[in-house]
């Protein structure tokens, strides 16, 4: 999350787009600095760990294509005594793995990552950005690098805007300025909207796949085709408390879908179809 001092090819194909599900809160890419120099793609090295435990420092412009979302962390959490904020781990539905995350803030924006529908891979930490500046060696290690569905990539530092620091932005918008050349999008976010947060928080108890009842979820589609409220839906599908699981995993993977941004999530809200077939 901070600024630091100091093969299996991907497919890439088309521009890099907005990913899906975020809303207020999610900031663009970080373009302001104190320092307006342009740094040229050469400039960049890379440093990272694959999948099988090999440490590699690589130009960016040839290694740009590796799969960094299936690389290890470059950087270990900290874990330690009297430490403010807190670190974890994130069962992350979309690909049955780990992801680490340093705070809550961090872990909100994975939750937000592993909702999303256009991510088909996330990994924390895999990359380690060096550059020179003024005769000096400088390094950054963004929070996540994010794969989507077409095969463009997110690299993503999360830091709320009350905790930037000079350094901090020019760091940003020097790995802004790494990632365009590459044609990857960078995205510096902070608080996320409380409402589709705490939305997001109360579903995500329900992304592991053990709360599908594939029965319960064809006549759930049936009964929402033509939008109904939530309580009433479920009851209709049957016993509510036995098919609320099923219902929340399908908001969760949006095949029902209601505005999760507009209000909490309650016995009123509007769900309708929407999305594949679980």
């Amino acid at each position: 999350m901070s600024a630091d001092r100091g093969s299996t090819k991907s497919d890439i194909a088309g521009p890099p787009r907005r990913l899906r599900g975020w809303r207020s809160g999610h900031g663009p890419a970080t373009t302001a600095t104190s320092d307006k120099r342009l740094y040229a793609p050469e400039r960049f090295d890379v440093n990272f760990i694959d999948s099988g435990g090999r440490e590699f420092q690589e130009p960016l412009i040839q290694c740009w294509n590796q799969s960094f979302e299936a690389a290890l962390p470059i950087r270990s959490l900290a874990s330690y005594r009297g430490k403010k904020s807190f670190s974890g781990l994130w069962w992350l539905a979309t690909t049955s793995a780990h992801v680490g995350y340093q705070s809550w803030l961090e872990r909100d924006h994975v939750m937000a990552l592993d909702f999303d529908a256009a991510v088909v891979a996330l990994a924390s930490r895999p990359i380690r950005l060096i550059w020179q500046h003024d005769g000096e060696t400088r390094t950054h290690t963004p929070d996540y690098f994010v794969r989507l569905g077409d095969g463009t990539a997110v690299v993503i530092d999360v830091r709320p805007d009350d905790r930037i620091e000079p350094e901090d932005a020019e760091a940003f918008d020097i790995t802004a300025q790494a990632c365009e050349a590459v044609g990857w999008t960078f995205r510096r976010v902070g608080e996320m909207d409380g409402v589709l947060r705490e939305n997001l928080r109360w579903l995500s108890g329900y992304r592991h796949p053990r709360c599908l009842h594939p029965a319960r979820a064809a006549d759930l589609r049936r009964v929402f085709a033509g939008g109904a409220p939530l309580m009433e839906g479920a009851r209709r599908a049957g016993d509510s408390i036995a098919v609320l699981p099923t219902l929340f995993h399908l908001l969760w993977r949006q095949v029902l879908r209601t505005d999760l941004a507009a209000a909490p999530l309650s016995a009123g809200s509007v769900v309708r179809t929407g999305g594949e077939e679980a």
